[in-house]
């Protein structure tokens, strides 16, 4: 260990004692960014940063489970993203998968998928199902993989799903918009049922949500990070963690 390492750990031990566990976000959306920034600076292949960043998951959800984090969202890969040429999807895809079976293994986490499945490669969707499947059992952490994921097509497939379920029911189109309201599509949302993100942190420097859980973070607080998602150190998770803390949340009010 060289002194610079030393001095992070003292420091994060010294942020660690002084966090409020009554304070801590329960459920947290991340935003991946910067593998690829990452493996450019470091001399590395985009591959190389992928699977950096898909090792760093496990780490993150370590310290997670440490501070009493009870909902983890990670977007790793967008609906936009299934647009990238075929020689960056192929190897994209094949590092995620490894990511959500290491995940389905490690046998502490409930995985549950979160995008929308049919825009996926047919081996994508079995890893995702058979992990989700795997998990259903466990207790930790309910961990949310956003994969092939954006916000304007979850809001879209929700009301989709809405007018599917109501049409099933032979309701008229009269009776059910004297009946819609913001906690109906709550319950066709794919988080339906689980908390709305407290904190999302993006890490890349990068101040934008890109269409990240666009209707669930209304009230969200954010966290902006410079440094790319593979150095992302716990120290700077405890710093966003302190972060929160210290905001008022007001919801509007």
């Amino acid at each position: 260990m060289n002194l610079r390492d030393l001095v992070y750990g003292l420091y994060a031990r010294r942020v660690e004692g002084r966090l409020d566990h009554a304070q801590v976000p329960k459920h947290i959306g991340v935003i991946l960014d910067g593998n690829r920034r990452w493996a450019k600076a470091s001399g590395g292949t985009p591959e190389q940063g992928h699977k950096a960043g898909a090792d760093k998951i496990q780490e993150l959800l370590g310290w997670c489970a440490e501070t009493d984090v009870e909902v983890v969202t990670l977007w790793m890969l967008s609906t936009d993203n299934l647009n990238r040429p075929e020689e960056q999807l192929v190897p994209l895809l094949g590092i995620i998968e490894d990511a959500v079976r290491a995940l389905a293994a490690d046998g502490r986490w409930r995985v549950h998928h979160v995008g929308t499945m049919d825009l996926l490669p047919a081996r994508t969707q079995t890893v995702l199902k058979e992990a989700e499947q795997a998990t259903l059992g466990n207790t930790g952490i309910l961990v949310n993989v956003a994969v092939g994921y954006g916000g304007r097509q979850e809001i879209a497939d929700a009301v989709r799903s809405l007018l599917l379920d109501h049409a099933e029911r032979g309701t008229s189109f009269e009776e059910l918009a004297e009946v819609v309201d913001i906690d109906l599509i709550s319950e066709h949302l794919y988080t339906r049922g689980q908390p709305d993100p407290d904190l999302v942190i993006r890490t890349s420097g990068e101040q934008r949500l890109s269409g990240f859980m666009l209707w669930q973070s209304a009230h969200s607080e954010y966290y902006f990070c410079e440094v790319h998602w593979p150095a992302f150190r716990k120290v700077d998770f405890l710093r966003a963690l302190r972060d929160y803390a210290a905001r008022h949340r007001r919801f509007g009010n």
